[in-house]
């Protein structure tokens, strides 16, 4: 018998939100290998068989909980470009979002980086985290795209090329901030907007 998955069962309201969110904090505690389903049924007070039901596998889970915090990430972003009239707002907004996400969420970083270790060796799990990949570049890309039309900003390069790098830059330096979290990153992080100004701002 195939298993079931969330897009033939889709679950919603508060019990999705208990799974999806203790699956996150597992991985954040626990690791990939460590958050088994027993775990989490117990922490979202659900039953075990509900998670077999409406997720199948624990990839499954997982993909979901990135697919959800990818969609809360960019979403944050989107609202925070949204009123952006100048290059230097842009770059503000930018930093804003990445200084929260290292301070208020860490447990994000955490769950992309074992999602992306993992899914190097596992074929279900791996097309997932391109997906998802492929999707917060492609809108990045149009905000960017946006502002470009707007006359916010003058770009270097294609959207989609700029935003891959924008998102390189900041996640490798996400992943340093979390590893030494009472390091100054001020210097660091003056000298990452002086870098990506001329892409945003071509002259």
């Amino acid at each position: 018998m195939e298993a079931a998955t969330s897009a033939e069962r889709p679950l919603q309201g508060e019990k999705a939100e208990r799974i999806v969110e203790a699956m996150r904090t597992s991985v954040a505690r626990r690791g990939v290998a460590g958050s088994t389903f027993d775990h989490v049924a117990r922490e979202a007070g659900v039953s075990r068989g509900l998670l077999h039901y409406y997720f199948g596998t624990k990839e499954r889970l997982l993909a979901e909980v990135l697919r959800r915090d990818c969609e809360v990430r960019m979403a944050a972003l989107d609202e925070r470009m949204a009123d952006a009239r100048t290059l230097d707002d842009v770059l503000a907004r930018m930093l804003s979002e990445l200084q929260a996400l290292v301070e208020r969420d860490p447990d994000v970083l955490t769950l992309v980086f074992e999602l992306f270790t993992v899914g190097r060796r596992n074929p279900e799990l791996a097309p997932e985290f391109a997906q998802l990949v492929s999707r917060t570049r492609d809108q990045l890309a149009q905000v960017l795209a946006a502002k470009r039309d707007e006359g916010v900003l003058r770009l270097a390069a294609e959207p989609e090329a700029i935003a891959d790098l924008l998102f390189s830059l900041a996640d490798g330096l996400a992943l340093r901030m979390v590893a030494e979290p009472d390091r100054d990153w001020r210097p660091a992080i003056d000298a990452a907007t002086r870098a990506i100004r001329p892409l945003l701002d071509a002259r």
